[in-house]
């Protein structure tokens, strides 16, 4: 009976560290890649609601302006009624009265309109918020990510198992922190 040559028995526990090492890293690839489009798609939104928000707010902005507007033409108006009412003709203070109404009609509306475009306007801040809690998540995974893929790298080059066993706790963390970022179930005060 022959013995197995202590070199190749080393060469083939080695071949068998390296394949898993290279499975495991083409894992961490494929998480790294999910990690990254939700960071992506996270950034993207993020910016979106930004301006969004802030086209309501230049909106609501414009509709303040016009309500202030009437409402200086009203008490302008309502100056001159005051001011000349006893000496006008019966039909111009009839259409000063008419102009007075209607400013003040307008002034509502304004300030009805404007009431809607706020309440967007916070909506689409809140999603802002949310979607600006969410990317710190996606940063850090990657980033962990990405160090788990060197390590493992290095852990096949060097053949040393501590080093592959710390590319398994980096890519655990990157896993745990991307996941959160797409659900948020935890929220880390750090991150904000």
């Amino acid at each position: 009976m022959e013995l197995p040559n202590t070199e190749e028995l080393e060469e083939l526990k080695g071949k068998k560290f390296t394949k898993r090492v290279a499975l495991m890293t083409a894992v961490y690839a494929v998480v790294l890649a999910i990690t990254a489009l939700g960071g992506n798609k996270t950034m993207k939104e993020l910016l979106l609601t930004q301006q969004q928000s802030s086209d309501q707010w230049a909106f609501y902005q414009a509709k303040v302006i016009r309500e202030h507007l009437y409402r200086s033409q009203k008490m302008r108006l309502e100056l001159d009624l005051l001011e000349r009412s006893d000496r006008m003709k019966p039909a111009v203070k009839e259409k000063l009265e008419t102009l007075l109404k209607r400013m003040d009609e307008e002034e509502s509306r304004y300030n009805a309109e404007k009431k809607e475009i706020e309440k967007e306007a916070k909506k689409l801040e809140g999603e802002r918020d949310h979607y600006r809690a969410k990317d710190p998540y996606f940063e850090f995974a990657e980033v962990l990510l990405q160090i788990a893929i060197v390590m493992s790298s290095i852990a096949i080059l060097s053949n040393a198992h501590p080093v592959f066993f710390f590319s398994l706790i980096s890519a655990f963390l990157g896993a745990i922190l991307s996941f959160n970022g797409f659900f948020m179930i935890i929220h880390l005060p750090f991150f904000h």
